[in-house]
């Protein structure tokens, strides 16, 4: 690796600490590095156009991001709340249970942690800290945790993004990634369960048996988004992209038409809010895909590779290491920036390995959501400490136990790959 590439490292990580969007600044330092390579720095653009327009998996991120925002400004989340909890509430910690039990509904519609957590989260937060009930620490460190499930389970842009890197089957990832999110699910409320006969957090009294139907019926529509989704690609009627497509239209048609929540106004307003969003995405995308010029170019995956073989490592030694390192990094990075740039590197080793490629990209996005939510800088932490109004070091006292399960769950689905393939071979996955 030559000293244009330190220096272009060096740039990336100046101007992160200094403020510069992540992907701002990996697309700087790349134009940087033609620059001092003395190379045609046309050919960042070139990198970008081609990788955006390249990839048709990509246009199932604004259909997502679309869903998920036409989610929050409609009354589908205040329905869905109302099945959990009339399924959950009843229960020691009961608020905290619906948390995770929405969480998980609301994963199979938006694709993104940070939907969650600021669409169902904004509203079960201030349910949770009405008349006292919970602290505002403790709803956001929940919440924030259970948000973590979101891109775990499909549909998820996190594996979209994968997928674009490493060229796997986004149904294939979808699948693999259901059985985890469900057993993250699980490991979270217990541990509620433990912390709420703990401090003593309230139970909710029982919905009466006789209100379930009506509730239930009342949430249909909205539970039928996910179905929609999931029958779309794994009948065969769809591709991921086209379900996408589907789940965003009837997400408009749920709100507008049937439940009547969006006016033509908000939709509009959503459309372009969906709009912003998607075009931060697509610029960190833009400024990795330039990026990945450079780390090919100096051949840094090869070089990584050679140095992992000269080690010895075992398969599981390997995801020991991957896992630690992506760990870490999602204390300081965002979790598309390491899917982007962080990951392709280890691809090539992976391979060589035989870690099946979606074993190890469900393990790559549990991790990098991990990270969203691990201090000091998890994004996670600031979105629900300014929803929750509670001090940072407070919400992070109260997400360490979370943590701490999550990371065992992590174990659970790093070493017993079964968990996460039986349900792609039971679709015919040859993995």
């Amino acid at each position: 690796m030559s000293w244009q590439f330190g220096v272009t490292v060096a740039a990336i990580v100046m101007t992160a600490v200094l403020g510069l969007p992540i992907g701002h600044a990996m697309l700087a330092a790349s134009i940087f590095y033609l620059l001092l390579m003395g190379q045609d720095m046309s050919i960042a653009a070139e990198q970008m156009v081609n990788g955006l327009y390249g990839s048709y998996v990509l246009l199932a991120i604004p259909l997502f991001i679309f869903a998920a925002d036409l989610m929050n400004v409609g009354t589908l989340s205040d329905r869905l709340l109302d099945f959990c909890k009339a399924l959950v509430g009843r229960f020691r910690g009961g608020l905290g249970h619906v948390n995770v039990v929405s969480s998980l509904i609301f994963s199979g519609m938006s694709g993104s942690a940070i939907a969650d957590a600021v669409g169902m989260g904004r509203i079960i937060i201030h349910l949770m800290t009405r008349d006292g009930k919970y602290p505002g620490s403790y709803a956001g460190a929940i919440t924030a945790a259970s948000a973590i499930i979101g891109p775990i389970i499909p549909p998820s842009i996190p594996m979209v993004l994968y997928a674009l890197v490493s060229d796997t089957s986004i149904g294939y990832l979808f699948l693999g990634g259901v059985a985890p999110g469900l057993i993250l699910g699980l490991l979270l409320m217990v541990m509620n369960a433990i912390q709420a006969r703990r401090h003593g957090y309230p139970v909710e009294e029982p919905v009466p048996v006789r209100q379930l139907p009506m509730i239930t019926l009342r949430a249909v529509p909205a539970l039928m988004l996910p179905v929609i989704l999931l029958v779309g690609i794994y009948g065969g009627i769809a591709t991921p992209t086209e379900a996408a497509a589907l789940a965003a239209l009837y997400a408009f048609v749920v709100s507008t038409v049937f439940y009547r929540s969006v006016s033509l106004k908000v939709a509009y307003n959503t459309v372009r809010q969906s709009a912003k969003s998607t075009a931060s995405v697509g610029f960190l995308i833009a400024g990795a895909l330039a990026f990945n010029y450079v780390v090919t170019v100096e051949q840094v995956p090869n070089a990584i590779r050679g140095v992992l073989g000269e080690s010895d490592l075992t398969p599981t030694g390997f995801l020991l290491l991957v896992n630690g390192l992506l760990l870490m990094l999602g204390c300081l990075l965002e979790g598309s920036a390491v899917l982007l740039v962080i990951v392709p590197i280890f691809l090539p080793t992976a391979a060589a390995l035989g870690i099946d490629p979606v074993h190890f990209g469900v393990v790559v996005v549990v991790n990098t959501m991990i990270g969203l939510a691990t201090p000091p800088y998890g994004l996670l932490l600031f979105v629900v400490s300014m929803i929750s109004k509670a001090p940072i070091r407070q919400t992070i006292h109260h997400l360490l136990p979370f943590l701490a399960i999550m990371i065992f769950g992590l174990g659970i689905i790093t070493f017993v790959p079964d968990l996460v393939l039986w349900l792609p071979r039971l679709y015919g996955y040859g993995g």
